[in-house]
């Protein structure tokens, strides 16, 4: 018995994203919303996973959703950089320790001891202490190629890379905020005298280990302060944003683990950098990328370590644990003057805050949530 086949073609619709496992029918008995269980993806399925990890435009908090996506990823990799962070890598760069305590010369064992606990600060062992804190941007590049399958410029920006010119603005308007944090201390220190919002002006002596370590200041602490922002605002933001689709998830609870591993700090301490994770998780956000964190944050760190070398104790400075609440609108103010000139910037920029694969000009408008209607399986970019 013949089959009789409807007269004129027959319109068979293709789907927004490649369904996941199979591929749509063709033919005669095709018929809209079916799909054909498949071991082997579609040409368009393997095509669109092979150029881009996302299957539609994701904000940076929600890149980790990807094709391949999978809910252990994300738990297994925020486990695997704290071992990292905090048993690999300090154990890993001993030998650098080693040696340098053995250049500045004394008693060996006993100068490795003070210098590893910063008992006391020299080039020794501030040089240790922010190489490892700069290795956390090599863990968790480890970690999101090997766990997730993507390459590491997906934790930079939405683009995906380091977007060097708008890094370098931000670094510009974060002095303005320098200068408007600096006037609100000022006059902060003329409402209440004890408030000591500004070290006090006695100027250190200059000797060859100031030299050092400021020399140790200027080649490592960019990379110290954007190894924290690799961890805290870049993978957990990340991790925390594929299990919670509402941004302000994912900010609150980085801000709170930035802040917590600080150590031991009074209230208005833990609250000011606590304010600090929230306005840089945001701005990373905002504008797609950790450019605008790691301005701002390289900026805190070299002030920080300038007024301790040149006017202060850069032991008291690491190991600050108590600040008064006047602190608190000093930094605020800052953070909220960068904030403000940060949004003008991407304006201006006109920077990239989501990411855009191939044929999102082409696919259907995204779900309320931004996520897809349908994610597929399968190998990632």
């Amino acid at each position: 018995m013949t089959q009789e086949h409807p007269t004129g073609p027959v319109h068979v619709p293709h789907p927004t994203y490649p369904p996941p496992g199979g591929s749509m029918p063709v033919g005669p008995d095709a018929r809209p919303g079916a799909y054909v269980g498949a071991h082997v993806a579609s040409e368009v399925d393997l095509a669109a996973r092979a150029a881009h990890p996302h299957p539609e435009p994701r904000e940076y908090h929600r890149m980790l959703r990807t094709w391949n996506y999978r809910w252990w990823r994300p738990v297994v990799g925020s486990l695997l950089v704290v071992v990292l962070s905090l048993v690999v890598a300090p154990i890993a760069l001993l030998p650098v320790l080693a040696i340098g305590v053995w250049l500045e010369g004394g008693p060996f064992f006993a100068g490795l001891e003070r210098a590893a606990t910063l008992e006391e600060i020299t080039p020794a062992g501030l040089l240790y202490l922010n190489l490892v804190l700069g290795s956390l941007i090599l863990v968790t590049w480890f970690v999101i190629r090997f766990i997730h399958g993507m390459r590491p410029r997906w934790l930079t920006s939405v683009v995906p890379k380091m977007r060097w010119r708008f890094l370098a603005a931000c670094l510009g308007v974060s002095v303005i905020a320098l200068v408007a944090q600096v006037v609100v201390a000022i006059l902060v220190g003329f409402v209440d005298a004890s408030a000591e919002t500004l070290p006090e002006p006695t100027v250190n002596p200059v000797t060859t280990t100031t030299l050092l370590l400021g020399l140790v200041v200027l080649l490592t602490t960019p990379f110290q302060a954007a190894g924290e922002e690799y961890v805290f605002r870049g993978y957990l933001l990340q991790a925390l944003g594929a299990f919670f689709r509402h941004k302000w998830v994912a900010i609150l609870a980085t801000s709170l683990l930035f802040a917590l591993a600080h150590g031991a700090q009074n209230p208005p301490l833990f609250f000011d950098r606590f304010m600090f994770g929230v306005i840089a998780g945001w701005l990373v956000i905002r504008t797609g990328g950790l450019e605008a964190g790691i301005a701002l944050h390289v900026l805190n760190n070299f002030l920080a370590f300038a007024f301790a070398i040149l006017l202060g104790d850069l032991g008291d400075s690491l190991g600050v644990a108590e600040v008064s609440w006047w602190n608190v609108p000093v930094t605020l103010t800052q953070a909220g003057v960068y904030a403000v000139l940060v949004l003008w910037l991407a304006r201006r920029f006109d920077v990239q805050r989501t990411t855009r694969p191939p044929s999102a000009a082409h696919q259907a408008p995204a779900s309320h949530d931004g996520d897809p209607v349908l994610e597929g399986r399968g190998a990632s970019v």
